[in-house]
């Protein structure tokens, strides 16, 4: 395994502010993430819902863990989260520094 594969990077947007940082708070203190850093300036979403062309104004969170602790992950978001489908879209870490992976893992365990 390369040094960054047991990695992930999650993309999550969410409706408000307050929720983005409920969501961040709680997965960080369950050790299901190390770090979740929140964008202050909305993003603007633009996608179909149920047929109609939406736009809408979002906080994107960026989420820091493990593959280990994905599944966890995904379940608490989906608990937490307001929207019905929120986004929940994982990327493998193909390399990082190993003093950061280092701590990364060591804030989820």
């Amino acid at each position: 395994m390369k040094a960054g594969e047991q990695f992930r990077v999650v993309l999550v947007t969410c409706g408000t502010l307050s929720e983005s940082r409920r969501i961040a708070r709680h997965v960080v203190s369950t050790r299901l993430a190390a770090c979740v850093n929140i964008i202050l300036s909305p993003v603007e979403s633009h996608y179909t819902w149920k047929g109609n062309l939406e736009k809408s104004r979002e906080y994107l969170l960026v989420i820091k863990t493990t593959a280990k602790r994905l599944v966890a992950l995904e379940r608490e978001v989906n608990r937490l989260h307001s929207y019905d489908v929120p986004e929940f879209i994982a990327l493998q870490v193909a390399a990082g520094s190993s003093g950061y992976l280092s701590w990364l893992q060591e804030g989820v365990e």
